[in-house]
């Protein structure tokens, strides 16, 4: 613009002086033509040219000069007037401005005349603008880095008001929605914060009240929280099933809810109001009515008649400012359950008293409510000073006093540690050891409505014998896990309930795999690699888990590791089952070893026997033959003999006797053995069987120079038996004693006879019997020479012994070393009774 004007100044400068010229001719000219009376007579241009004297080309020239003069002086004209314009409008705006800026200063000083906070949002700018006096909701520190930390209301208002901002905060800035709260911040200012939109901004004031803006609002608050507290208890009167009304100062009802409506069968509210409908009777209205007027509140509880039936209720009744309240709370089945409760009570009581336990029941003030007969009996305690109702201190003195409770070093502080229970929630169990050795259990259980109540029981023997069982349970580990069997334990469910170490070893199981007592069936499944016999198992697990015939069960298991075990279930009284594993291997191996040299002895001893009895009857022959001719040459008929001769054939023919007779003893042995030995039964001379049996062995007596002693009672009878071998075994006992007996000795025979046997006893006094070679002396081939002046082939006692248990008798043997033995044989005398007996 300033450009512009600066050229249109230099044209103007350059035209300055034609412009006059032209300005003065213009004037004249239009002073002329200003005539009237040449202007109306010739055209003006004629008029001009005439005046100025030119031609018509100087005239246009002329005028195109004027022309261009006049339009430059136009516009020189012009643009000065639009300059001088706007330079007034600027000194106009100017003014504008500064009267704007006193005002808006002036608004501004008016606006923040009282402290508050504005917050603005232009149109589509998400950054607002705030300005006013901040400090009122937070502190300056902390809105020195961050100005927009006031938008975060919960930083400066509780949660719920803080929430409330947000939404209305929200819907302004989206909707244009304004709004008005009256808040109160954290510090307990109470302040007012209003929203509106304004020319296309959102913009919120916040501001603190006080004074009558701050008394109005807080009378707002409390109207309407009055309002809501009258709305919830109009609905919860209106909604309450009992019911509930509302009297004038005169008696009249003016308010009734539904259950009134219902219980005094009237149509609506409106209908029990007009027609005040009364729903207690008249007695009942007076007595409330003369207690309102004498004090402020009336309860009692009244029979009521509702819907035609009788019912109790609980009617209570205010004296208000305007009039009077009432409520009638149906209290029927709080009586029945009252009565129920009361019986109830007793019942308890009953049972109570009937309880092995001693039973005391203090009331909230600690006294003796009830006691059970179980309680005085534990304590010892006189019945009138229980029904005394004494307080609980005073029961713990006197049994203190008597030495009935536990010694204590600080008496006061144990007993007030007990009557915490008066407080307490829990039930309490204590253990008291009193001085007299006894232990009692102590429960204390605090009650409901107050008080507490003691349950005390003797637990002497309890704890006695639960000292006992730990004591076995203990044993019982100790000893299961120290023995060598392997046993587990499975319970009725089939699973393992105990085991010890062995078992684990013994199947090289995981000690931890059979804590978690496994099933007989996992049992199996980690067995079978050692053993998998399938009706085994089979066996096992019914046994087990079987309900019925729970029999032991006897098992023998050879493993794949080539390990022997037994097997024994052991049914429990509990249901359980108890399973015994015993390692037998070495055993087995050696049994079986023992087994197999067993079968070889008895075969090398059958061997024997069948030798023996085959070379005994091929001795007889011969025998019989050398005896027979040794008999026939000692016959004085086959002609004499010279004494050398006849002492040879003296020799020869004791000798085949001797070898005769130990045949003859050879074959009864074998027989014996072989059992087809028979007893040719009769009775038998015990005097004669003796006499026979001192006859065969005079040429030893007489040879030795031994003295026998026969000892018999002459009546002494007979008894039943064989008799020949009854003969040999006296004749064998006395060759044996004779034989063992030094010379000029004694050897003593004797026989005794009782009701049901004959004794033979043979004494002698040898060298007696060495206690290692006892037990041997009736064996086959067993000869003991220590002693002996004749060594024989050991057959005699052997033979003693099988024909006496033949007979069914019995032989001892007594011998001390140095003071000779003493053979003892018993015979049955009815050897019919005795086969009886042993069939």
């Amino acid at each position: 613009m300033s450009g512009v004007v600066a050229a249109m100044r230099r044209n103007l400068l350059s035209c300055t002086s034609l412009a006059r010229h032209g300005m003065i001719a213009l004037a004249s000219a239009l002073s002329i033509v200003s005539e009237p009376a040449l202007a109306g007579d010739l055209p003006l241009s004629e008029v001009i040219s005439a005046w100025l004297d030119l031609n018509h080309q100087e005239f246009a020239v002329l005028t195109t000069a004027l022309s261009l003069l006049g339009f430059t002086v136009v516009a020189a004209i012009l643009l000065m007037r639009t300059r001088v314009k706007a330079t007034r409008t600027e000194l106009r705006l100017r003014q504008d401005i500064a009267d704007l800026q006193v005002h808006a200063d002036r608004l501004r000083a008016l606006l923040f005349a009282e402290p508050q906070v504005l917050i603005s949002w232009a149109a589509g700018d998400s950054r607002p603008q705030i300005s006013g006096d901040t400090a009122l909701l937070i502190s300056q520190e902390a809105l020195q880095n961050s100005p927009q930390r006031i938008l975060a209301f919960g930083t400066w208002l509780p949660p719920e008001p803080a929430l409330q901002m947000d939404h209305a905060v929200d819907a302004l800035r989206e909707a244009g929605e304004g709004f008005l709260l009256n808040l109160s911040t954290s510090n307990g200012r109470a302040i007012e914060a209003m929203g509106r939109a304004i020319g296309g901004q959102a913009v919120v004031r916040i501001r603190e009240l006080g004074g009558l803006r701050r008394e109005l609002a807080e009378s707002n608050l409390r109207y309407k929280t009055l309002q809501e507290e009258t709305e919830l208890l109009r609905d919860f009167a209106a909604a309450a099933p009992w019911p509930i009304w509302a009297k004038s100062p005169e008696g009249n009802l003016r308010y009734a809810n539904t259950a009134y409506v219902r219980a005094t069968e009237g149509t609506s509210v409106a209908d029990v109001v007009r027609r005040n409908l009364e729903l207690l009777e008249t007695d009942q209205r007076t007595d409330m009515s003369r207690t309102l007027n004498d004090s402020s509140s009336f309860s009692a509880r009244l029979p009521i008649v509702v819907s035609g039936e009788r019912r109790i209720y609980d009617v209570q009744a205010l004296k208000l400012g305007g009039g009077s309240a009432g409520i009638a709370i149906d209290a029927s089945e709080a009586t029945q359950l009252r009565a129920a409760l009361q019986r109830m009570v007793e019942a308890h009581r009953r049972t109570l008293d009937q309880l092995s336990s001693g039973v005391a029941v203090f009331d909230a003030q600690r006294r003796l409510a009830f006691y059970n007969e179980s309680y005085r009996r534990l304590w010892g305690l006189d019945q009138a000073f229980l029904d005394g109702q004494p307080d609980d201190s005073s029961v713990l003195d006197r049994l203190r006093a008597t030495r009935k409770l536990p010694e204590q070093p600080d008496f006061r502080a144990w007993k007030a540690k007990l009557h915490e229970a008066y407080r307490a929630v829990e039930p309490e169990t204590y253990t008291w050891f009193l001085p007299d050795g006894r232990a009692v259990s102590v429960v204390t259980t605090p009650n409901l409505e107050g008080g507490v109540t003691y349950l005390f029981d003797n637990v002497t023997e309890s704890l006695d014998l639960a000292r006992r069982f730990d004591g076995l349970t203990r044993v019982q580990h100790e000893t299961l896990s120290n023995l060598a069997e392997a046993v587990a334990v499975f319970g009725s469910n089939g699973r393992v309930e105990l085991f010890n170490p062995a078992f684990a070893k013994i199947w090289k199981l995981s000690e931890e795999q059979l804590r978690e007592q496994p099933h007989i069936e996992t049992v199996e499944s980690w067995c079978k690699p050692l053993f998998d016999d399938a009706l085994t198992w089979r066996a096992l697990r019914e046994a087990i888990t079987a309900i019925g015939n729970r029999a032991q069960v006897a098992l023998k298991l050879e493993r794949k590791d080539g390990s022997v075990l037994t097997c024994m279930t052991m049914p429990l009284p509990d249901g359980a089952t108890m399973l015994t594993f015993q390692d037998i291997t070495d055993t087995e191996n050696v049994e079986r070893a023992l087994r197999e040299r067993n079968e070889a002895l008895e075969t090398a001893d059958q061997m024997k026997v069948d030798f023996v009895h085959h070379v005994s009857y091929e001795l007889r022959a011969p025998l019989t033959t050398i005896i027979g001719f040794a008999h026939f040459l000692s016959d004085p008929s086959t002609g004499p003999l010279t004494p050398k001769q006849a002492e040879y054939l003296d020799y020869v023919t004791k000798s085949t006797n001797a070898l005769l007779a130990l045949t003859n003893n050879i074959l009864d042995l074998a027989t014996i053995d072989a059992g087809a030995m028979k007893l040719e039964l009769g009775p038998v001379n015990i005097a004669k069987a003796i006499e026979q049996a001192k006859e065969g062995i005079q040429d030893r007596l007489a040879t030795d120079r031994i003295e026998l002693k026969v000892d018999i009672d002459p009546s002494i009878g007979d008894f039943t038996g064989d008799e020949r071998r009854v003969v040999q075994v006296l004749y064998n006992l006395l060759a044996n004693a004779v034989g063992f007996s030094p010379h000029d000795a004694t050897v003593s025979i004797s026989a005794r006879r009782n009701e049901h046997r004959v004794i033979f006893t043979v004494t002698d006094s040898g060298p007696g019997i060495p206690p290692d070679v006892k037990d041997k002396v009736f064996d086959w081939f067993e000869s003991h020479s220590n002693g002996s002046r004749h060594r024989g082939a050991g057959l005699g006692l052997s033979l003693v012994r099988s024909f006496v248990e033949l007979h069914g008798g019995k032989v001892r043997v007594d011998s001390e070393l140095g003071k000779g033995t003493t053979v003892t044989c018993d015979f049955p005398i009815d050897q019919n009774a005795h086969r009886n007996a042993a069939e």
